[in-house]
């Protein structure tokens, strides 16, 4: 009575996962996330790649699948669209802005080789704003470094996580 008792404790275990994962891993093994090329009519010479690179950390920190080059059981691929400047609110003083908004723009495509219906094409986009008396040079790498973890977060909860 007492062993049937204690396997039938540890076939009752609760389960946590906090990376929000909802992945199969008995079907999805591995993931290819290519590069994202700058297409933006702005650019900013290291942003593909930190993307690239930021969007292929968050998937090796959170989940438990293999970084492939290419054909994985998940694909993720897409091009920065936009890297846009934006006059925000207008000074008082002196009828110049006082902030400007720099938006990120990037589109998408998903490609699930396990459910080929949960494949999709996005778009996605994050900004910021600073300043307008300092230079986009002295806060670019900073805002970029926000925008790209805001957007790889919403990649990764759109394809893996289904938030």
């Amino acid at each position: 009575m007492l062993i049937c008792f204690c396997l039938l404790l540890q076939g009752c275990a609760i389960s946590y996962k906090f990376n929000g994962a909802s992945i199969d891993y008995s079907t999805t093994h591995s993931i290819s996330i290519a590069d994202f090329p700058n297409n933006a009519a702005l650019v900013h010479p290291p942003l593909s790649n930190n993307l690239s690179e930021g969007i292929r950390d968050l998937y090796q920190r959170t989940t438990r699948l293999q970084l492939v080059p290419k054909g994985g059981d998940l694909e993720l691929e897409g091009e920065i669209t936009g890297y846009t400047l934006t006059p925000m609110s207008i000074s008082a003083a002196d009828s110049y802005s006082a902030e400007t908004k720099l938006t990120l723009t990037v589109r998408v495509r998903f490609i699930n080789n396990v459910a080929p219906e949960d494949s999709f094409e996005r778009t996605y986009s994050a900004y910021q704003t600073f300043d307008s008396s300092r230079l986009l040079t002295d806060v670019q790498d900073e805002l970029c470094r926000t925008m790209i973890t805001e957007i790889a977060e919403n990649i990764y909860n759109d394809t893996v996580a289904k938030w």
